[in-house]
């Protein structure tokens, strides 16, 4: 069996989960060197939410971020989440906006780029794969773990072995609700590792309260990696704590063979941080708790949350036992897409709305009409023709890969910010979030005048690009 390797998530999934990924590059930046010493598989500090809050909330520059904690930890990979064809966005990119952003994350530092699509679409997984592959980077091709009647360890080890056979070098079982419970995690590994030849590592959050039993029994089956969060900023909404499970497996035959004592300072260093999250409110205690309904409901806990202010908004709190129930049956039309970013906000949403309105598909979101109409992919099993009727008319549907109808989109995007561009990397901040990122390019010129007023009167209008 041998060791279990770690992924830490302390950089990006912990807060993000936690704190609205509010932790900025100056608070991340003073521990970065003793994280890198610890031996971890690999620290996941980039992707998921973090480049959007740079910009949008911290007025930083994700890439700068990035480039920064490489020059700090030179032993340890850094590790990415992207959405597939969605990159880091909420919608799809055309090819060359997908190959390029895998092209720039690898140059300025990414190693390891885990890779999902949101409705398990294998298509919508190629061009990232390829470009990975292409870049030399390593391919962490992605099952995302559900619930529902036509999931079960078999689709997940046939859906792995597609990803095998199209370049992964690991897969990673992404359990993005915390749904699953240590007996099945035991036999889905263990599936998992006879059908597959490559690494399979874990990912959970700890929202219902299972997930550090779900890893001892996925580590007892052969698992070869499991995220984990400095405990800080661990449990509830984030991941299972690193520095019980290291506890947990010293003299076994799985020991981790990290050291307790380096990781202690690191805690001490995140608890100061805690402390402050807790005290300026940006902390929710809530998001602390154990929330069993999220096994009861098949939901994740934040969209439970999301739900209740909703209804709240609509003055209909009294209805929430109705929407919990129509969620299964809006799912089921919907053709079983797993419950996560985008999906899982659509499927509540139309659910809302159902309840609220009265009459089932009275009031239809253009994103439910998306994904019944195939702007997101593939959906897990065929939509009924009588919803697809309901939904859309007679429209026609999108049955090629989505990105397929996009079309190249670099150039344009280039021409149109080209007085902002200081770096090449601007071009896709900019794809991603257009207006977000000017808001962003101008107080950074700003910024520059204010410390050189001479620059406003020598500097060309026009960058190299």
């Amino acid at each position: 069996m041998g060791k279990v390797k770690i992924t830490e998530t302390i950089l990006r999934d912990a807060h993000q989960s936690q704190i609205a990924t509010r932790m900025t590059t100056e608070q991340i930046l003073p521990i970065v060197e003793k994280l890198d010493k610890i031996g971890y598989h690999s620290l996941e500090c980039w992707g998921g939410a973090t480049f959007d809050s740079c910009l949008r909330f911290l007025n930083e520059d994700p890439w700068e971020r990035l480039r920064k904690i490489k020059a700090k930890a030179p032993n340890t990979k850094l590790q990415m989440l992207f959405r597939g064809q969605n990159v880091l966005g909420y919608r799809h990119y055309a090819d060359d906006v997908v190959e390029y952003f895998v092209q720039k994350s690898i140059a300025n530092g990414i190693d390891i780029l885990r890779i999902f699509d949101a409705l398990n679409d294998v298509r919508n997984l190629q061009t990232a794969i390829k470009a990975t592959q292409k870049e030399g980077g390593h391919v962490q091709a992605t099952v995302c773990y559900t619930i529902s009647p036509v999931h079960n360890i078999e689709s997940f080890v046939k859906m792995a072995k597609q990803l095998e056979n199209m370049g992964a070098h690991s897969i990673c079982i992404k359990d993005m609700a915390g749904l699953l419970t240590p007996y099945v995690a035991y036999d889905l590994v263990k599936a998992m590792k006879e059908s597959v030849k490559v690494p399979i590592q874990l990912h959970t959050h700890y929202t219902s309260g299972v997930a550090s039993m779900t890893y001892l029994k996925a580590i007892e089956a052969g698992v070869d990696v499991v995220d984990t969060a400095m405990s800080p900023f661990a449990l509830g909404t984030s991941q299972p704590p690193t520095e019980p499970l290291v506890a947990t497996l010293q003299g076994t035959e799985y020991d981790t063979g990290l050291d307790l004592d380096k990781l202690s300072e690191i805690t001490d260093y995140f608890s100061v941080l805690r402390e402050e999250a807790l005290a300026s409110g940006l902390l929710n205690p809530k998001a602390l708790k154990v929330d069993i309904n999220t096994l009861k409901y098949q939901v994740p806990g934040g969209m439970l949350s999301n739900l209740v202010s909703q209804l709240k908004q609509a003055g209909k709190e009294d209805k929430f036992e109705e929407v919990l129930k129509e969620i299964p049956r809006v799912r089921e039309d919907m053709g079983y897409p797993p419950l996560v970013t985008p999906s899982s906000q659509i499927v509540g949403t139309q659910a809302v709305l159902n309840v609220i309105s009265g009459e089932r598909y009275k009031m239809i979101p253009n994103e439910t009409k998306g994904i019944v109409k195939g702007e997101y992919g593939k959906t897990p099993v065929e939509i009924k023709p009588d919803i697809v009727a309901k939904v859309i008319g007679s429209e026609k549907r999108i049955t090629c890969r989505p990105a397929d109808m996009i079309k190249p989109e670099l150039n344009r995007l280039r021409e149109e910010i080209k007085e902002y561009i200081e770096q090449e990397e601007d071009v896709l901040s900019y794809a991603l979030f257009d207006k977000v990122a000017i808001k962003f390019f101008e107080n950074r010129k700003m910024a520059k005048y204010k410390m050189d007023p001479n620059l406003a009167n020598t500097e060309e209008k026009t960058h190299p690009v």
